[in-house]
């Protein structure tokens, strides 16, 4: 399933406790909201694990690329997995996926997206994924990030960053997310 485009695969159908949390933009609160999440599913007595499949901006250190928001992820999740299954496509430079992908000669596909989802749903009852940047960020010349919802058949919880303009963001980013044929299950706004 490399390379998938909404048209190419199945409407996105709700997996019982699994998410996907998308926002209008970057920076306004994916990671926040997620932790969130995490927190209340394993409040509420499950096993939650926590994923961002593509991180950009990560930093080098002695145990390989690590990402902030991957690690938030990571420490809210009950059991704890492996930072490979939290973040299985790890990019160096602090720019958009698709270009960090290209400068290290990588591609980014869903492969080992799909790999590591299944992984960490084999020993929890609920996943919360956070995508990168907003629904339309390229992930390559055939992906955005809104196919990871797709292609992982995920409902959308959709970030909304309480700013001027937010109306507007808003209402493109459900209006996309519903037009690839995925539930939008609600927003939350956040104040930046």
């Amino acid at each position: 399933m490399d390379d998938v485009t909404p048209a190419e695969s199945h409407n996105c159908a709700m997996h019982t406790r699994d998410v996907f949390v998308t926002g209008t933009d970057t920076g306004i609160g994916k990671t926040f909201v997620s932790v969130a999440l995490l927190r209340a599913l394993r409040m509420a007595g499950l096993r939650a694990v926590g994923m961002k499949p593509v991180a950009s901006g990560c930093e080098l250190t002695p145990r390989g690329l690590r990402n902030d928001d991957a690690l938030a992820l990571q420490a809210a999740s009950d059991p704890r997995p492996d930072y490979a299954l939290v973040n299985p496509l790890a990019f160096a430079a602090p720019i958009s996926p698709h270009l960090a992908a290209a400068a290290e000669g990588r591609r980014i596909t869903l492969e080992p997206i799909h790999a590591a989802y299944a992984l960490l749903g084999a020993h929890a009852d609920a996943r919360v994924v956070e995508g990168i940047g907003g629904w339309l960020a390229p992930l390559s010349d055939r992906l955005v990030a809104g196919d990871l919802a797709h292609a992982l058949r995920l409902p959308v919880i959709l970030v909304v960053g309480l700013r001027l303009g937010c109306l507007n963001h808003a209402l493109l980013s459900a209006r996309a997310i519903r037009a690839d044929g995925c539930e939008l299950l609600g927003w939350i706004g956040n104040q930046i």
